[in-house]
Protein backbone atom coordinates (compact mmCIF):
# COMPACT_ATOMS: atom_id res chain seq x y z
CA UNK A 1 0.00 0.00 0.00
CA UNK A 2 1.41 3.67 -0.74
CA UNK A 3 2.16 5.79 1.49
CA UNK A 4 -0.23 8.51 0.08
CA UNK A 5 -2.92 6.03 0.62
CA UNK A 6 -2.36 4.96 4.05
CA UNK A 7 -2.24 8.42 5.25
CA UNK A 8 -5.70 9.44 3.62
CA UNK A 9 -6.89 6.61 5.38
CA UNK A 10 -5.52 7.38 8.42
CA UNK A 11 -6.56 11.22 8.24
CA UNK A 12 -10.33 9.61 7.05
CA UNK A 13 -10.16 7.17 10.36
CA UNK A 14 -9.14 10.02 12.43
CA UNK A 15 -12.25 11.89 11.15
CA UNK A 16 -14.96 9.28 11.84
CA UNK A 17 -13.78 9.51 15.34
CA UNK A 18 -14.86 13.59 15.39
CA UNK A 19 -10.59 14.09 15.44
CA UNK A 20 -8.18 16.25 13.42
CA UNK A 21 -4.76 15.15 12.99
CA UNK A 22 -4.00 18.23 15.09
CA UNK A 23 -6.21 18.13 17.19
CA UNK A 24 -8.80 20.88 16.66
CA UNK A 25 -12.55 20.97 16.29
CA UNK A 26 -13.92 20.03 12.40
CA UNK A 27 -14.80 23.70 12.46
CA UNK A 28 -11.90 25.49 14.32
CA UNK A 29 -9.16 27.52 13.00
CA UNK A 30 -5.78 27.33 14.14
CA UNK A 31 -4.68 29.40 17.29
CA UNK A 32 -2.00 31.42 15.99
CA UNK A 33 -4.10 33.67 13.77
CA UNK A 34 -2.93 37.23 13.34
CA UNK A 35 -3.13 40.48 11.25
CA UNK A 36 0.30 42.92 10.59
CA UNK A 37 -0.63 46.00 8.73
CA UNK A 38 2.30 47.95 6.50
CA UNK A 39 4.74 45.67 7.07
CA UNK A 40 6.36 47.01 3.62
CA UNK A 41 5.96 50.70 3.91
CA UNK A 42 8.70 51.78 1.37
CA UNK A 43 8.21 49.52 -1.40
CA UNK A 44 3.89 49.63 -1.02
CA UNK A 45 1.46 52.05 -1.01
CA UNK A 46 -0.24 49.53 1.25
CA UNK A 47 0.89 45.99 3.16
CA UNK A 48 -0.27 43.23 5.44
CA UNK A 49 1.35 40.13 6.38
CA UNK A 50 -1.30 37.53 8.01
CA UNK A 51 -0.45 34.00 9.90
CA UNK A 52 -3.01 31.20 10.38
CA UNK A 53 -1.03 28.47 12.08
CA UNK A 54 1.97 28.02 9.98
CA UNK A 55 0.71 29.52 6.66
CA UNK A 56 1.91 33.02 6.19
CA UNK A 57 0.78 35.62 3.62
CA UNK A 58 2.10 38.89 2.21
CA UNK A 59 0.13 40.89 0.26
CA UNK A 60 1.22 44.67 -1.04
CA UNK A 61 -0.38 46.89 -2.79
CA UNK A 62 0.79 49.62 -5.42
CA UNK A 63 -0.74 52.70 -7.06
CA UNK A 64 -0.68 53.58 -10.97
CA UNK A 65 -2.08 55.66 -13.33
CA UNK A 66 -3.57 54.34 -16.14
CA UNK A 67 -6.20 54.48 -19.37
CA UNK A 68 -9.76 53.66 -18.44
CA UNK A 69 -11.26 50.88 -20.18
CA UNK A 70 -13.17 52.27 -22.90
CA UNK A 71 -16.26 51.02 -21.19
CA UNK A 72 -15.75 52.43 -18.23
CA UNK A 73 -14.49 55.67 -18.65
CA UNK A 74 -14.63 57.05 -15.43
CA UNK A 75 -13.83 53.99 -13.10
CA UNK A 76 -10.57 52.77 -11.78
CA UNK A 77 -9.22 49.18 -12.03
CA UNK A 78 -7.72 46.04 -10.22
CA UNK A 79 -5.77 43.94 -10.73
CA UNK A 80 -4.73 40.72 -8.44
CA UNK A 81 -1.79 38.66 -8.30
CA UNK A 82 -0.30 35.69 -7.07
CA UNK A 83 3.48 34.65 -7.06
CA UNK A 84 3.45 30.87 -6.00
CA UNK A 85 7.69 30.29 -5.28
CA UNK A 86 9.75 26.96 -4.12
CA UNK A 87 10.46 29.19 -1.11
CA UNK A 88 6.89 28.28 0.11
CA UNK A 89 6.06 24.90 -0.75
CA UNK A 90 8.32 22.78 -2.39
CA UNK A 91 5.67 21.44 -4.65
CA UNK A 92 5.67 25.16 -6.27
CA UNK A 93 7.82 25.71 -9.34
CA UNK A 94 9.71 29.00 -10.21
CA UNK A 95 8.87 30.10 -13.81
CA UNK A 96 5.41 31.15 -15.59
CA UNK A 97 2.09 31.18 -13.47
CA UNK A 98 0.97 28.13 -12.47
CA UNK A 99 -2.57 27.12 -12.67
CA UNK A 100 -2.47 26.97 -8.91
CA UNK A 101 -1.45 30.85 -8.69
CA UNK A 102 -3.32 31.76 -11.21
CA UNK A 103 -6.77 29.88 -9.28
CA UNK A 104 -5.73 31.71 -6.26
CA UNK A 105 -5.46 35.30 -7.89
CA UNK A 106 -8.73 34.72 -9.22
CA UNK A 107 -10.48 33.34 -6.32
CA UNK A 108 -8.70 36.77 -4.36
CA UNK A 109 -9.68 39.01 -6.85
CA UNK A 110 -13.60 37.73 -7.52
CA UNK A 111 -14.30 38.97 -3.44
CA UNK A 112 -12.95 42.43 -4.14
CA UNK A 113 -14.59 43.11 -7.81
CA UNK A 114 -18.23 41.29 -6.79
CA UNK A 115 -18.43 43.01 -4.01
CA UNK A 116 -17.85 46.37 -5.57
CA UNK A 117 -15.78 46.66 -1.70
CA UNK A 118 -13.70 49.30 -3.95
CA UNK A 119 -15.34 52.83 -5.40
CA UNK A 120 -13.84 52.43 -8.91
CA UNK A 121 -15.32 56.11 -9.78
CA UNK A 122 -13.74 57.30 -6.87
CA UNK A 123 -10.27 55.90 -8.50
CA UNK A 124 -10.61 58.53 -11.66
CA UNK A 125 -8.40 61.67 -12.00
CA UNK A 126 -9.99 62.48 -15.27
CA UNK A 127 -12.67 60.97 -17.37
CA UNK A 128 -11.62 59.41 -19.84
CA UNK A 129 -8.23 60.37 -19.49
CA UNK A 130 -6.81 58.86 -16.26
CA UNK A 131 -7.60 56.47 -13.62
CA UNK A 132 -5.69 54.60 -10.63
CA UNK A 133 -4.77 51.12 -11.33
CA UNK A 134 -4.67 49.39 -8.02
CA UNK A 135 -2.36 46.37 -8.02
CA UNK A 136 -2.71 43.70 -5.14
CA UNK A 137 0.34 41.10 -4.94
CA UNK A 138 -0.02 38.10 -2.59
CA UNK A 139 3.00 36.61 -1.78
CA UNK A 140 2.73 33.28 0.33
CA UNK A 141 6.28 32.73 2.62
CA UNK A 142 5.13 29.36 3.65
CA UNK A 143 1.95 27.50 2.60
CA UNK A 144 0.91 25.38 5.52
CA UNK A 145 -2.70 25.03 3.68
CA UNK A 146 -5.65 27.42 3.66
CA UNK A 147 -3.38 30.02 1.38
CA UNK A 148 -7.11 31.24 0.13
CA UNK A 149 -8.32 32.70 3.19
CA UNK A 150 -5.16 33.79 4.39
CA UNK A 151 -4.50 35.42 0.77
CA UNK A 152 -8.14 37.13 1.21
CA UNK A 153 -7.36 38.29 4.93
CA UNK A 154 -4.18 39.90 3.86
CA UNK A 155 -5.69 41.65 0.27
CA UNK A 156 -8.08 43.12 2.32
CA UNK A 157 -5.83 44.07 5.29
CA UNK A 158 -3.17 45.60 2.98
CA UNK A 159 -6.00 47.49 0.81
CA UNK A 160 -7.29 48.98 4.50
CA UNK A 161 -3.86 50.37 5.00
CA UNK A 162 -3.25 51.43 1.89
CA UNK A 163 -2.77 55.33 1.62
CA UNK A 164 -2.38 57.43 -1.61
CA UNK A 165 0.73 58.87 -3.29
CA UNK A 166 1.24 62.66 -3.67
CA UNK A 167 0.05 63.30 -7.51
CA UNK A 168 0.98 66.60 -9.14
CA UNK A 169 -2.08 67.25 -11.35
CA UNK A 170 -0.75 69.99 -13.61
CA UNK A 171 1.90 67.31 -14.81
CA UNK A 172 0.83 64.21 -14.08
CA UNK A 173 3.88 63.30 -12.06
CA UNK A 174 3.49 60.46 -8.82
CA UNK A 175 5.91 61.00 -6.22
CA UNK A 176 5.64 57.40 -4.70
CA UNK A 177 8.39 58.91 -1.92
CA UNK A 178 5.21 61.36 -0.15
CA UNK A 179 2.37 59.65 0.82
CA UNK A 180 -0.70 61.68 1.39
CA UNK A 181 -3.56 60.60 4.73
CA UNK A 182 -6.12 59.89 2.08
CA UNK A 183 -6.94 56.20 2.23
CA UNK A 184 -8.29 53.99 -0.47
CA UNK A 185 -12.28 54.38 -1.25
CA UNK A 186 -13.57 51.40 0.24
CA UNK A 187 -17.21 50.56 0.42
CA UNK A 188 -16.99 46.69 2.22
CA UNK A 189 -15.27 44.36 3.36
CA UNK A 190 -15.54 41.40 1.57
CA UNK A 191 -13.28 37.65 3.12
CA UNK A 192 -13.13 34.70 2.24
CA UNK A 193 -13.59 31.34 3.73
CA UNK A 194 -12.98 27.71 2.42
CA UNK A 195 -14.62 24.81 3.97
CA UNK A 196 -13.33 21.43 2.45
CA UNK A 197 -15.26 17.86 2.23
CA UNK A 198 -13.73 14.80 3.45
CA UNK A 199 -15.71 11.71 2.93
CA UNK A 200 -18.93 12.60 5.09
CA UNK A 201 -17.10 15.31 6.71
CA UNK A 202 -16.83 18.94 6.64
CA UNK A 203 -13.46 21.07 7.88
CA UNK A 204 -12.49 24.67 8.03
CA UNK A 205 -9.09 26.38 7.99
CA UNK A 206 -7.62 23.17 6.51
CA UNK A 207 -4.03 22.04 7.32
CA UNK A 208 -1.84 20.80 3.80
CA UNK A 209 -2.21 17.33 4.77
CA UNK A 210 -5.86 17.47 4.89
CA UNK A 211 -5.96 19.97 1.56
CA UNK A 212 -4.22 16.72 0.01
CA UNK A 213 -6.61 14.11 0.40
CA UNK A 214 -9.97 16.86 0.09
CA UNK A 215 -13.27 15.33 -1.96
CA UNK A 216 -14.73 18.91 -2.46
CA UNK A 217 -13.83 22.29 -1.17
CA UNK A 218 -15.85 25.60 -1.34
CA UNK A 219 -14.64 28.68 -1.12
CA UNK A 220 -17.44 31.63 -0.28
CA UNK A 221 -17.24 35.61 -0.10
CA UNK A 222 -19.26 37.14 2.36
CA UNK A 223 -19.95 40.89 2.78
CA UNK A 224 -20.04 42.33 6.18
CA UNK A 225 -23.55 41.96 6.87
CA UNK A 226 -22.76 38.75 5.28
CA UNK A 227 -24.16 39.14 2.32
CA UNK A 228 -22.25 36.10 -0.36
CA UNK A 229 -20.81 37.69 -3.26
CA UNK A 230 -18.37 35.02 -4.76
CA UNK A 231 -18.21 31.54 -4.72
CA UNK A 232 -15.75 28.66 -6.06
CA UNK A 233 -16.00 25.07 -6.28
CA UNK A 234 -12.61 22.74 -6.14
CA UNK A 235 -11.74 19.28 -5.48
CA UNK A 236 -12.77 16.09 -7.79
CA UNK A 237 -16.50 15.10 -6.14
CA UNK A 238 -19.40 16.31 -6.92
CA UNK A 239 -21.64 18.26 -4.24
CA UNK A 240 -25.29 17.96 -3.58
CA UNK A 241 -27.46 21.10 -2.77
CA UNK A 242 -27.56 19.91 1.15
CA UNK A 243 -23.61 20.12 1.06
CA UNK A 244 -23.61 23.35 -0.73
CA UNK A 245 -26.09 24.91 1.54
CA UNK A 246 -24.35 23.19 4.64
CA UNK A 247 -21.29 24.44 3.77
CA UNK A 248 -21.97 28.07 2.95
CA UNK A 249 -23.97 28.24 6.67
CA UNK A 250 -21.06 27.03 8.33
CA UNK A 251 -18.96 29.36 5.92
CA UNK A 252 -20.85 32.55 7.48
CA UNK A 253 -20.62 31.33 10.46
CA UNK A 254 -16.72 30.98 10.69
CA UNK A 255 -15.70 34.80 8.90
CA UNK A 256 -16.60 36.65 12.50
CA UNK A 257 -13.45 34.07 13.68
CA UNK A 258 -11.40 36.28 10.64
CA UNK A 259 -13.47 39.41 10.85
CA UNK A 260 -12.25 39.88 14.90
CA UNK A 261 -8.43 39.93 13.76
CA UNK A 262 -8.88 42.19 10.51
Amino acid sequence: MSQNRIMRDHIRALLKKDARPDGRGFLDYRTCLSVEYGVSPKTAEGSARVRIGKTDVIAGIKLGLATPYPDQQDQGTIMVGAELTPFSNKNFEMGPPSIASIELARVVDRGIRESGAIDLKKLCVKAGEQVWQVFIDIYPINDDGNLRDAASLAALAALKDTLFPTLDKKTGMVDYYTKTKTKLPLNDEPLEITVIKIGDTFLVDPTLEEEEYLDARITVALLKDGTICGMQKGGTEALSTEDISQMVKIAGDTVKTLRKVL
